[in-house]
């Protein structure tokens, strides 16, 4: 009997050791099935994934991902699906992406010209507006300060484009597709971009050779002019990238733009003249009166209109500086100016 008890005793402990053992081992097999998951998200996501359409409900894919902002590093989600792109509209509809929300100011509008069939922020009111759409993540340009910026931040996170990259629309676009893990559609958009741009220079030096150009819009309200120089991140690509030559005085400016009277408009020599509202349309009844100048005898007798060369651009998307916005620039330009 004393045999038999000595025996059920090492049976049984024999039972809880081996039993022990199968429970450690389960253990670390989990949490190592954990750390290789987790391992291969990080890994994969930034090289593989493209954001869905944002206008669906699907969450945005577990983990993030560093990018670095204006204002430093900044967690954002490696696979996005309700972006926010405040005054970006133009880059992520080129990207294939829909926002949640469109840029609006009461005293301006929005970009008509991309006809989104999505909800208007209005950038004058409460930033907590954007709460109710849930972004998951928030791009935004230069008009965020650091201030704005950590508003932002605390809806969702909140990429603040570096500053080096605002002047120039393709780097604004490379700078977005990476933050939304898509690289390659940036690359595909430029490419196409590229060889428009290239098509249109060559046709438009055929056409004007080194007649100067001016573009200025008329400030409805207050009935005066702004000249847009070389720098202007509107305008300038119709110098720097569509190789047309502006006339001296906006070839001589540092400032995005100057206020200049009627009278110094002749002053110009410019042999093209572009112009357009700074707000509403060339119909809309409240620009009637302002609009009223340009048939006035000063502008009758510019050399540019005695030509036929005036030309009255629609001014949303001469307005923005954007990818789409520069191509549809380019299309304008062709149209009335190449013959």
């Amino acid at each position: 009997m004393v045999k038999w008890g000595r025996k059920l005793i090492w049976t049984a402990v024999l039972i809880l050791a081996l039993t022990a053992i199968a429970a450690c081992g389960t253990n670390n097999n989990a949490a190592g099935t954990s750390t290789v998951q987790a391992t291969n998200l990080a890994d994969g996501a930034t090289a593989n994934s493209t954001p869905a359409d944002t206008g669906g409900s699907t969450p945005a894919e577990a983990g993030t991902r560093t990018v670095a902002g204006e204002f430093g590093d900044v967690e954002i989600p490696v696979n996005p699906q309700r972006v926010a792109g405040i005054y970006l509209e133009d880059y992520l509809t080129a990207l294939g992406v829909t926002p949640v929300v469109q840029w609006y100011h009461p005293s301006w509008g929005k970009q008509d010209y991309l006809n989104l069939d999505v909800p208007e922020f209005d950038i004058s009111g409460s930033i907590e507006a954007l709460l109710e759409k849930n972004p998951d993540l928030i791009i935004v340009d230069g008009g965020a300060d650091a201030a704005k910026f950590e508003q932002y931040s605390k809806i969702a996170p909140t990429y603040r484009l570096p500053e080096r990259v605002l002047q120039d629309s393709r780097q604004v676009l490379t700078a977005i597709a990476d933050a939304l893990g898509i690289p390659e559609k940036a690359e595909a958009v430029l490419k196409e971009y590229d060889q428009k741009v290239a098509d249109g220079k060559a046709r438009l030096q055929q056409a004007l050779g080194q007649e100067k150009v001016a573009v200025i819009r008329l400030n409805v309200a207050d009935k005066t002019f702004a000249l847009f120089g070389v720098k202007n991140r509107f305008t300038g690509v119709i110098y720097d990238q569509f190789g047309l030559t502006p006339v001296p005085m906006a070839a001589e400016m540092t400032d995005y733009q100057a206020l200049i009277s009627e009278e110094v408009i002749p002053e110009l020599e410019a042999d093209h003249i572009i112009v357009f509202p700074d707000n509403g349309g060339w119909d809309t009844a409240e620009n009637q009166e302002a609009l009223q100048i340009l048939d006035g005898p000063l502008w009758k007798n510019l050399p540019a209109v005695k030509n036929g060369n005036i030309y009255k651009m629609e001014r949303s998307h001469w307005q923005s500086g954007a990818i789409t916005a520069n191509s549809m620039k380019l299309d304008d330009l062709l149209e009335a100016m190449v013959k």
